[in-house]
């Protein structure tokens, strides 16, 4: 379909356009930026291609950009106060390094966005149906999750008395990664939402919270964490404690 191929150039065209201001000027105010924003624009752009706008593809449409919103938001506030994320501290000066996880970062969007994609171009409608309803709940229940622990951990971080520390209170004492848990969630929601419309081949846009578990899981999220944390902590009882009795990923008592 032409929208995927046309919505997968626009992707890395806008990656490819910010990561040239980023590796000029040597920032992170742009990756997290560009990561939310690519999400809008692409949103956008297929509504502007629907053959028929429809109630439902206007309420996808806001799940898609209250999510994004609210992460650019809670990240370029975050990275002000930062000054810079240490994630890119061995790319930010290699263009081939940097330039990867850019196209990488563009074709990670495309493919979390397929089933929308799929969703907006569709000639046929449906009715607001339980399903409908369900993906809202996982989706709202996802982005409520996500927000309450970023704003925890990013509160315990700002107190100078915590500098060295982890966070182990509020949704923190019964996951350790309870953002990423809502983040899932989030998507497994829109997924769940567009179902009604989906035939055929289409079930495999599937592939978009699969992915995004799997990025999180085993690639670009959780080990990362898991590896500094291991390092840093590796001799504190406390820590080991925390992390043997708290789960990884879902809330659990």
């Amino acid at each position: 379909m032409e929208i995927l191929l046309y919505s997968l150039l626009l992707s890395l065209g806008i990656q490819i356009l910010f990561f040239i201001f980023a590796f000029l000027l040597k920032t992170d105010k742009l990756t997290d930026l560009t990561y939310g924003l690519t999400f809008i624009i692409l949103v956008f752009f297929a509504i502007t291609l629907s053959p028929m706008i429809t109630v439902n593809k206007i309420i996808l449409l806001a799940m898609i950009c209250l999510w994004a919103l609210r992460l650019i938001s809670y990240l370029f506030y975050r990275i002000n106060k930062m000054k810079k994320d240490t994630r890119f501290d061995e790319m930010r000066t290699d263009f081939l390094k940097f330039a990867r996880f850019w196209i990488f970062q563009g074709i990670s969007v495309w493919i979390i966005m397929l089933p929308s994609l799929i969703y907006f171009s569709q000639l046929k409608s449906h009715s607001f149906s339980i399903v409908s309803v369900l993906g809202i709940i996982i989706w709202f229940t996802g982005l409520l999750i996500e927000t309450i622990a970023d704003i925890q951990k990013f509160m315990f971080k700002s107190k100078p008395e915590n500098k060295g520390l982890w966070i182990e209170s509020g949704l923190w004492k019964y996951s350790r990664h309870p953002n990423y848990f809502g983040e899932i969630l989030c998507w497994v929601g829109v997924f769940t939402f567009i179902t009604p419309i989906l035939r055929n081949w289409e079930f495999l846009t599937v592939i978009s919270p699969l992915y995004i578990t799997t990025l999180l899981l085993f690639v670009s999220g959780i080990p990362i964490l898991e590896k500094r944390y291991n390092e840093r902590y590796k001799n504190n009882r406390d820590y080991q404690e925390y992390k043997n009795s708290t789960s990884l990923l879902i809330p659990l008592p």
